[in-house]
């Protein structure tokens, strides 16, 4: 039963630094990040267990963190006001080619992140952005001026 509330402590925590951290970092990981990640990984194995390699050890931390998993799913799934706070909200970061620099600020994302994500969607410029998204699994979405464009109908000729 130890192993089991160990478990669960760490995984609190570890769903705590993952919210902390911050979305715009979860998106892309560094090789460095990853290979903290995987540290982190270890020790937590090593907090939870104490040192203990037995089966039934690992079958219970591993269960206990899929049991969490499972239940911070159907949270989010089934009480709707409860989803933000498990899960993160998108917020908009550009609108009308402009970027929202507070809430930029508040998600650690840097305007060179933005940049960057914007060419890779094949975005030149922020203002041909119309809206920009930064999605609750810290990747970015862009809706450009001209997508808006095509999904207007066309002229239609009077008479």
């Amino acid at each position: 039963m130890e192993i089991v509330v160990r478990a669960l402590v760490l995984f609190c925590f570890l769903w705590f630094v993952t919210r902390v951290v911050g979305r715009s970092t979860l998106g892309e990981l560094s090789t460095f990040q990853l290979v903290l990640f995987v540290t982190m990984g270890d020790l937590i194995q090593q907090g939870v267990t104490q040192q203990d390699y037995s089966v039934t050890a690992s079958v219970l931390a591993v269960g206990t963190f899929a049991l969490l998993t499972i239940v911070l799913t159907w949270v989010g799934s089934r009480f709707p006001r409860a989803r933000p706070v498990v899960h993160g909200m998108p917020v908009v970061i550009v609108a009308d080619g402009e970027p929202a620099y507070d809430v930029m600020k508040r998600e650690r994302v840097s305007l060179d992140d933005l940049l960057d994500a914007a060419r890779q969607h094949g975005v030149e410029h922020v203002r041909d952005i119309r809206v920009a998204v930064l999605e609750a699994n810290g990747q970015m979405s862009f809706f450009t001026r001209d997508e808006q464009r095509e999904q207007e109908p066309a002229d239609r000729p009077e008479g």
